[in-house]
């Protein structure tokens, strides 16, 4: 079964490497547009704890990027991601709306993981 996140033309293939995992800080989240010959992919990712999470970066309520008005979206427990764009709250964790325009929705996942080479890289690593 396909994830909501690969129906996106621009989807990078399971395997694309991403950021170094020390680039990403415990209780931030890391914005980057992935770019290949079918467009651009908008990709959130958030580090809490021992916990590595992706999602596609843009908003369920419009589709817009969660950090376009800027990039301090989440919340200082690292609970909760705000979008800037109309405060839609929604579960860092689990991606589900619990606030504002977000109720309702939810973020796309993105698997991702960490290979033996301390890359982000989509889906599973080996």
């Amino acid at each position: 079964m396909t994830q909501a996140w690969q129906q996106y033309r621009s989807a990078p293939a399971l395997g694309t490497r991403l950021a170094r995992l020390d680039e990403v800080n415990v209780g931030s989240t890391h914005s980057l547009t992935l770019k290949c010959e079918k467009g651009s992919f908008p990709l959130l990712l958030v580090r809490l704890d021992d916990t590595l999470l992706g999602y596609v970066n843009a908003c369920p309520h419009q589709y817009l990027p969660l950090d376009q008005r800027g990039s301090r979206i989440i919340s200082r427990d690292g609970e909760t991601l705000r979008c800037t764009n109309h405060d839609a709250s929604f579960s860092s964790r689990t991606g589900e709306g619990i606030g504002g325009f977000g109720v309702g929705c939810k973020l796309d996942p993105v698997p991702v993981s960490v290979d033996e080479e301390g890359w982000i890289v989509v889906g599973t690593a080996a």
